[in-house]
């Protein structure tokens, strides 16, 4: 069914790039339901809708596309839920979920006109490679090592900490083992730095390891959908902002993804690209519904294809890792930080794409340049790979290339 052989891998190596994805955006479980808690919804009910949306999705892409991309609800787009759309506009989040709703169908009908398609052929291949830097200072900033400061903006963490120490040890063992290719490497310094928390006593194992899921009734099927034509000149540009954060974030995620798998046809295109970009569109209502914010595919993803995954065998073992919610209190006690060293070498590998440049070509290699800055430095793929297309577009119609 997923050709395993054809992509030259292994139910062995799948899975553990469907987990080594798992654990890289485990993340999710707990900063979600807090962010989206902000804006009045029950947090109990939101970690259960973010764990049955993250697995449903991405068993849907694993299933439909074939491709090894994990969804879940997007960051940027919670935070946009919460502090723009709840506590600064005062809009109810009932009525905030029927506008994710909306926006998931506008994400719908541009996929199945093929416009959304044609837009993604058209990103050219030079600002493709913009996003390891990202990844790479999600890692670090999780971990502490980079912090923020008044006067330099960010600044380098206190590097003798004895947390701090163990995440670079756990670089420095994934970096090891990656050179003796060890297919668990990302893994393993996962493992290794949770184990080093414990001992130092900064991580303790719950009291429970297995326990009943919250209740999902307080936000399923919760969307009020008459607020937005009730006050249309508020919601109808806060969706649309929806729907472009999404149609842009989604976009990066698939093509860097897809780019270092080397899935893609004779013609560059993504192999099963319809498909996903309809289990995508699918993904943002179908959050709604359940009681998150919009459900995206994740960056992340590219640490199972660091492992060696390249097909949805990995989408169906990171969604099954997802459905876990009976042992809930034990995959919550795992350190945000022990993900560093898998995104810290993911953004290394993916930082490699950039060779490809022909840096003697200004109208090429500059607006790559540029969405490599403005990703990490404004903390959002969409607003990056938007500042990359606009110096793109302005740098090739003033040298008549149009």
């Amino acid at each position: 069914m997923f050709k395993l052989n054809q992509h030259k891998t292994t139910v062995r190596i799948e899975i553990l790039a469907g987990i080594t994805t798992f654990a890289s955006m485990i993340y999710i479980l707990v900063v979600n339901p807090a962010i989206l808690s902000a804006s009045g919804m029950p947090k109990d009910a939101v970690f259960t809708a973010t764990v049955l949306a993250s697995a449903l999705m991405t068993f849907s892409m694993g299933l439909f596309t074939n491709l090894p991309i994990a969804l879940a609800p997007g960051m940027g787009l919670n935070a946009f839920f919460t502090y723009t759309m709840c506590l600064s506009q005062n809009i109810p989040w009932q009525a905030a979920l029927g506008m994710v709703f909306y926006s998931g169908v506008i994400f719908l009908l541009v996929t199945l006109t093929g416009f959304r398609k044609k837009i993604l052929k058209l990103i050219p291949e030079s600002i493709r490679h913009g996003i390891g830097l990202f990844i790479t200072l999600i890692g670090l900033k999780n971990a502490g090592i980079i912090v923020d400061h008044p006067a330099t903006l960010i600044s380098l963490g206190n590097v003798k900490d004895p947390q701090i120490i163990i995440i670079l040890l756990g670089i420095i063992l994934s970096a090891f083992l990656t050179i003796k290719r060890i297919s668990a490497s990302l893994l393993l310094s996962m493992l290794f730095i949770s184990l080093g928390f414990i001992f130092l006593g900064k991580v303790s194992l719950p009291e429970n390891i297995v326990a009943m899921p919250p209740s999902l009734v307080p936000t399923f099927f919760a969307l009020d959908f008459s607020y937005f034509w009730n006050h249309l000149g508020i919601c109808l540009p806060l969706t649309l902002s929806l729907f472009f954060i999404d149609l842009f974030d989604n976009m990066g995620t698939l093509i860097a993804v897809c780019t270092r798998a080397k899935l893609q046809e004779e013609n560059g295109d993504i192999k099963n690209l319809d498909r996903a970009l309809k289990a995508d569109a699918f993904a943002a209502m179908s959050g709604a519904v359940l009681g998150t914010s919009s459900v995206t595919s994740y960056i992340e993803s590219a640490a199972g294809v660091e492992q060696g995954g390249r097909t949805g065998l990995v989408s169906i073992v990171t969604g099954s890792c997802f459905l876990s919610l009976f042992i809930a209190p034990l995959l919550l006690s795992i350190p945000l930080s022990a993900t560093t060293p898998a995104l810290f070498m993911v953004g290394f590998f993916m930082m490699s794409e950039v060779k490809k440049l022909n840096f003697d070509q200004i109208s090429e290699s500059l607006p790559a340049f540029i969405t490599m800055v403005m990703i990490p430095l404004s903390f959002s793929i969409a607003e990056g790979l938007a500042c990359g297309l606009g110096a793109y577009l302005i740098l090739k119609f003033s040298s008549k290339k149009v």
